[in-house]
């Protein structure tokens, strides 16, 4: 019975990643039901605190969108790399990473990959090292962002253990951002140079590659779009500030004891309070908020843990002896395997985030210590494995030159070697900063 369920669960999982946007929250409701009717297990209780979280920060974002701050971060990061463009390759994933970590989402990224690609062109310098590398790092900041929907998500399932919001990020920051500067100098000597590449030569010859410059989009108002990028960061400090300095956060007297109040309920307050500063100082139409990119991006997110973490709740609830029984010894004795376990499911779910809601659950049953889940929270990294994520399919369109590619065998793509090196180096450096920091 435990195998047909859990073949149910993957195969709601496999389904909803192949319908695509709510596919995978809403295959993750029909496996709720296939598990209650047919098996009998009693659900769980959704996630709500870490929707309304993920929900709170979206809206945010995506206020600052509507401001201009997005375009406003766009132009500082074009100035950055057409100023010192031999230095694209090390230059834009730090930009990407950067533009991720304030956003908490790596859907920003799409902004700046057209900018990186004609840099390097103009340059000579092939672009599927940049852009390659670039993709990556605004996977691995998800991961190391303090707002974005992984780490809220992570910050939820280990409040029990007595660690706060600055305990996974003094660890998860270097560590990410360590990987994504060994995986850009590893891409410093990706491929051949630009003038050997034969498809690039072959584009060049037929007149397929145009030199027509990349136009950023105007900033109508641009000390809108200033403020807007300073509340936000401002809400962004304050959160980690409440987050890392627990006797900050207020105090309330319930059933005769006192209780703080905690980050999930904080974190909703900051960031609606924040979408509604912009608004108000801004002058921002409210409408225009829900119609960029970020919104329906992140009620996507939304929705697909509220079906695929559900699920993963209900399964494991429902399953837990038979599951502790079967797999507690070898993750015990090979703990590692939990992390090549996040690193599959994040290939399946397309989200750190349900990927998160999903599996730490079961590791945090098995008794794997919260440091070490930590540690490996860079695996969930893994949707670059199988190219056909959103920014992946992007940076691919972007680049005129054809350097930046899926290869003959499908999994040989432009992203892989950054991708796996950036992600194992992150995990070996989080290894190691456990011991050095608890």
């Amino acid at each position: 019975m435990l195998l047909l369920q859990l073949i149910i669960v993957l195969g709601a999982i496999v389904l909803g990643a192949r319908l695509g946007g709510v596919g995978l929250g809403v295959t993750g409701g029909l496996g709720v039901a296939v598990l209650t009717f047919v098996f009998g297990i009693q659900p769980t209780t959704p996630p709500i605190d870490v929707m309304l979280m993920i929900a709170a920060v979206v809206t945010a974002a995506s206020c600052m969108q509507a401001a201009g701050g997005l375009e406003y971060m766009v132009k500082i990061a074009e100035r950055i790399l057409r100023r010192h463009p031999e230095h694209v390759t090390i230059l834009s994933p730090i930009v990407t990473y950067l533009f991720t970590f304030i956003a908490g989402t790596g859907h920003i990224a799409y902004s700046v990959l057209p900018v990186i690609a004609e840099v390097a062109r103009e340059t000579k310098i092939r672009p599927e090292r940049p852009l390659g590398i670039a993709v990556i790092a605004s996977q691995q900041a998800i991961t190391a962002s303090p707002i974005s929907a992984a780490t809220v998500a992570l910050l939820g399932l280990l409040s029990g253990f007595d660690l706060t919001l600055f305990d996974i990020l003094k660890v998860s920051i270097p560590a990410t951002f360590i990987g994504v500067l060994v995986g850009a100098f590893c891409s410093l000597r990706t491929g051949k140079e630009l003038s050997d590449d034969p498809e690039y030569l072959r584009r060049l010859k037929e007149g397929l590659i145009k030199n027509s410059s990349v136009q950023t989009s105007e900033i109508q108002n641009m000390k809108k779009a200033r403020l807007s990028v300073f509340i936000f960061l401002l809400a962004t400090f304050l959160i980690v500030l409440f987050g890392s300095i627990e006797s900050l956060r207020p105090t309330f007297m319930h059933d005769g004891k006192m209780t703080m109040l905690d980050m999930p309920a904080l974190i909703e307050i900051i960031m609606l309070c924040t979408a509604a500063i912009i608004l108000l100082v801004c002058r921002i139409d409210g409408i225009k908020a829900v119609q960029g990119n970020i919104f329906p991006a992140g009620m996507q997110a939304v929705i697909a843990i509220f079906g695929i973490a559900w699920m993963g709740d209900t399964f494991i609830s429902g399953n837990i002896e038979q599951l502790t029984s079967t797999i507690d010894q070898v993750i015990h004795s090979m703990p590692w395997l939990f992390g090549v376990a996040l690193f599959v499911m994040s290939i399946l779910l397309y989200s750190q985030a349900a990927t998160v809601r999903a599996v730490v659950p079961l590791g945090i049953a098995l008794g794997i210590s919260p440091l070490l889940l930590i540690a490996l929270f860079p695996a969930v990294n893994g949707y670059f494995f199988i190219p056909n994520y959103p920014t992946v399919v992007a940076a691919i369109n972007f680049d005129s030159t054809g350097t930046t590619r899926i290869g003959k065998y499908i999994l040989n793509h432009s992203f892989m070697m950054p991708g796996l090196i950036s992600t194992g180096v992150a995990i070996a450096v989080g290894l190691l900063l456990i011991q050095i920091l608890f």
